[in-house]
């Protein structure tokens, strides 16, 4: 998949969502890198391959979710500046 062409607001949106998840990111994938190094070759597929692609599913939900935090929050600080007449 290509990166999505982004605008100026878009672009620093993305940075501060990278900023946001790096942290959690880092872990999980630590997990995996952990995960995959404990098992020998001949167990690499089938249930190693499912726990590690449930460890991805994660990685993707922490995105959803931080990107809609992120979002209300934003809507929120914007409507207050608005409010306070700033």
């Amino acid at each position: 998949m290509d990166a999505p062409f982004l605008s100026s607001e878009q672009a620093a949106e993305a940075d501060r969502l990278f900023q946001v998840l790096r942290p959690a990111v880092e872990d999980e994938l630590r997990r995996q890198t952990r995960l995959l190094a404990s098992k020998p070759d001949d167990k690499l597929l089938g249930k190693t391959e499912f726990e590690v692609r449930d460890l991805v599913h994660t990685i993707g939900a922490q995105a959803i979710e931080t990107a809609l935090n992120e979002r209300k929050k934003g809507s929120a600080e914007r409507t207050l500046t608005k409010a306070s007449g700033k």
